[in-house]
């Protein structure tokens, strides 16, 4: 699997040759790079550590041995058909030479060398698929395809059919998850936009452009010499998430002036019935804004902004937008990097006590992660009933992994043994009008490594921390519970410094869920005495999935909640979020 490394050999190797070939398109070296790494990165990314030169390299980049009764449909389904055609026997020889040249380097082809019936379909760094040999045989037969720059030069046309068939033709840039798009039209011939990325080849763990998607991404870590990274690499353990997409302008001309309540910026520039239904954010009072569109006399305005790193862009009420007496500057906020974790409190510890999960050590001017402390010996599970602890259970697992696939696996696996719904873990059960939305969540997070808080320091003990002083928690006095409406403030007010940021669609937060990343939803209610609701958002299975419409937004992302209802995983009530009780709402994620 190519890594880190890999990549930046890739880059450091071809950039020059990739920067003449992509000009003109909305391509680029890293998504040139993920198409390499999806396409043969398990061969070159081993052959480069031992050693070899490029022009070796790219002589042993072939691949792909799946044959009719694997699946493959098209030409040769098999050696007899190859065999058939005009210089087929001559062909054939060539593809079974190169597959045992290249599986003497990859023990991963060893089986299928040692299979006499056995030939590569695949030539290439970018994999040029032997059913072209009907069209072109002497680009297989003359080896053409160990030139670098006649494979990319293949690989480019390839793409920009594919960006035809994903409907993206005429762009000068695309995102990241279009080119993803671009990339299973690549692979398979079409694209389906209500599949979203799980569409072209199935490894048997993510799906082609899934894959795709992770090594662009991944490509954005490694920078050239002398550069920096697109994206900053990640702490371990931790997804890959971009930085917060910035405003087209980097100042705002009006700031919002309501002096009652939040401002709902809306998806389209009328008032919905119910109102809340095509509200997509709230603006604080006095948030800058740039006016994008609509006249003075005009109700409704288009504006755009970023609020706690999320990209915001819809219609506001032009009533409460008050012109800037100068350009204001719109603050684009990122989270707090990681530290190493800090220890769990404990009271009097005792060698008995089962492990507990360390307490991320992320804080804001002296004020840490705190958990509420235990006695020696006790031990929190599923099967109790809802407390104040985080769960120490012998065996509870962890998200853990180097790639998006082994952070989705992680993950996976917490989600199942946390069994949200199953009726003997009391913890989530509701009971006497009560439910535990904000107790699964915390679980959840707490074994994924990320903090999102069950008790919380006191006004007056953020007061003394802040000062310098010394804080002992202690429930009642210095630490209190937190509920679903305070995780929502919380996440307002903390969340950045403890590693979370707002993102503004739904596309956005279900592609970090099925990274690896962690993502909710969280709603606060109108009054405060009445309970709020927050729920995880999952990565999708194969057999579970987001809800998507036609054009391929996420209507419903794929969740997991305790509630009145509890279930591992579903798409739950679209917009839920937007119901009227809730007097607020926000998207929220964690790498």
């Amino acid at each position: 699997m190519p890594d880190a490394e890999s990549i930046r050999w890739f880059k450091e190797a071809f950039h020059e040759e990739v920067a003449a070939a992509v000009a003109g398109t909305p391509f680029d070296l890293d998504m040139v790079a993920a198409i390499a790494c999806q396409e043969t990165g398990p061969v070159w990314s081993a052959l480069r550590r031992k050693g070899m030169g490029r022009a070796e390299i790219l002589a042993l980049c072939v691949g792909d041995t799946l044959d009719a009764d694997r699946g493959r449909r098209a030409f040769p389904r098999t050696k007899a058909e190859l065999l058939a055609a005009p210089r087929g026997a001559e062909m054939f020889a060539l593809a079974r030479e190169a597959l045992v040249r290249m599986a003497a380097h990859v023990p991963s082809y060893a089986a299928a060398a040692k299979r006499p019936d056995k030939f590569c379909h695949g030539f290439g760094l970018f994999q040029c698929d032997l059913q072209l040999f009907q069209k072109d045989p002497d680009h297989f037969l003359g080896r053409r395809y160990e030139d670098f720059g006649h494979c990319l030069a293949h690989c480019v046309g390839e793409l920009r059919r594919g960006l035809v068939k994903a409907g993206l033709e005429g762009r000068a840039r695309i995102s990241d998850e279009e080119f993803a798009c671009v990339a299973i039209a690549y692979n398979t011939g079409g694209f389906r936009p209500a599949k979203g990325l799980k569409q072209g080849f199935f490894n048997g763990q993510r799906f082609y452009g899934e894959e795709v998607f992770g090594f662009v991404r991944l490509s954005r870590t490694v920078a050239l010499p002398g550069a920096l990274p697109a994206i900053a690499p990640p702490a371990p353990n931790e997804a890959i998430l971009p930085p917060p997409t910035a405003p087209a302008g980097e100042t705002a001309d009006f700031v919002v002036r309501t002096l009652e309540a939040p401002l709902r910026v809306r998806s389209e520039p009328r008032v919905s019935d119910p109102p809340g239904r095509n509200v997509v954010a709230h603006l604080p009072d006095g948030h800058p804004v740039r006016r994008t569109g609509g006249r003075k006399a005009d109700r409704f305005w288009a504006i755009e902004t970023s609020l706690f790193g999320a990209h915001v862009a819809g219609f506001a009420s032009s009533r409460f937008l008050e012109p800037a007496a100068a350009p204001v500057p719109i603050p684009v906020l990122a989270p707090a990097a990681a530290p190493a974790p800090a220890a769990p409190a404990v009271v009097a510890p005792a060698a008995a006590d089962p492990p507990a999960a360390p307490v991320p050590a992320r804080s804001v001017a002296g004020i840490p992660a705190v958990l509420m402390p235990r006695r020696a010996g006790m031990v929190t599970t599923r099967r109790a009933p809802a407390g104040a602890h985080s769960l120490n259970e012998p065996g509870q697992p962890a998200r853990e992994g180097a790639t998006p696939a082994e952070l989705v696996r992680s993950m996976g696996a917490v989600v199942d043994w946390l069994a949200v719904e199953k009726e003997a873990h009391l913890r989530y059960r509701p009971r006497d009008g009560l439910t535990f939305c904000n107790i699964y969540a915390h679980d959840a997070c707490h074994l994924a490594g990320a903090y999102l808080p069950r008790v919380w320091w006191t006004p007056r003990a953020l007061l003394d921390l802040a000062a310098g002083r010394a804080v002992e928690p202690r429930i009642g006095d210095t630490i209190g519970e937190v509920r679903a409406n305070s995780l929502f403030l919380w996440l307002r007010d903390f969340g950045l410094d403890f590693g979370w940021r707002q993102t503004g669609t739904l596309d956005k937060l279900q592609l970090a869920a099925n990274e690896g990343a962690l993502g909710v939803i969280v709603a606060r209610r109108k009054e405060d005495g009445r309970s709020g609701h927050i729920a995880l958002v999952v990565a999708e299975t194969e057999a579970e999935r987001a809800r998507r419409n036609a054009a391929g937004a996420v209507v419903a992302p794929l969740q997991s909640q305790a509630g009145a209802t509890n279930f591992r995983r579903g798409t739950g009530r679209v917009d839920w979020w937007r119901g009227e009780e809730f007097a607020e709402s926000a998207f929220w994620i964690h790498a």
